[in-house]
């Protein structure tokens, strides 16, 4: 399971993951038995009458372009390239919102930040069919998990 939510209106929101998926993505059979087996269970708990009737169900995926929560996921989808949006720091000040595609290079969890390099995508290159100069190839980004305000995968 990769989130839970109750609303106080009586919305049930489940997200399934599927840690054997490249992505994390489980199948729509996957989620229909899901949806199945769990609405089986609340029916006999409010048979028995411990949670209200009037519950609405929903159960999906994260989906292939997901948030990732930073550090945990990282480690999991570190051979993907990630769009990354993180304060830009510099003299000790968080300035200015950036964006871009990156690879994650390597995350220190005791110094609480993580380096990432430019990935190999359209976005990041010169031009169309041209590969990632030396320059690009040996940028790198370090961050602290704080100045990291959004991180997704990104599909080409």
């Amino acid at each position: 399971m990769f989130a839970f939510k109750v609303s106080p209106k009586g919305y049930v929101y489940v997200r399934l993951d599927k840690l054997t998926n490249r992505y994390g993505c489980p199948g729509i059979e996957e989620i229909e038995n899901f949806n199945r087996l769990y609405k089986q269970k609340l029916d006999e708990i409010i048979e028995r009458g411990e949670i209200p009737l009037d519950l609405a169900l929903e159960i999906s995926s994260p989906g292939a372009e997901r948030l990732l929560k930073v550090p945990g996921d990282l480690d999991r989808f570190k051979d993907m390239a990630m769009r990354v949006q993180y304060h830009a720091e510099g003299d000790g000040l968080i300035s200015d919102q950036m964006d871009g595609i990156f690879m994650l290079e390597s995350v220190d969890i005791q110094a609480e930040h993580c380096v990432w390099k430019l990935a190999d995508v359209n976005e990041n290159r010169a031009g169309k069919g041209r590969p990632l100069n030396r320059k690009q190839k040996d940028w790198r980004l370090q961050t602290s998990f704080d100045a990291v305000m959004k991180a997704t995968l990104y599909l080409d």
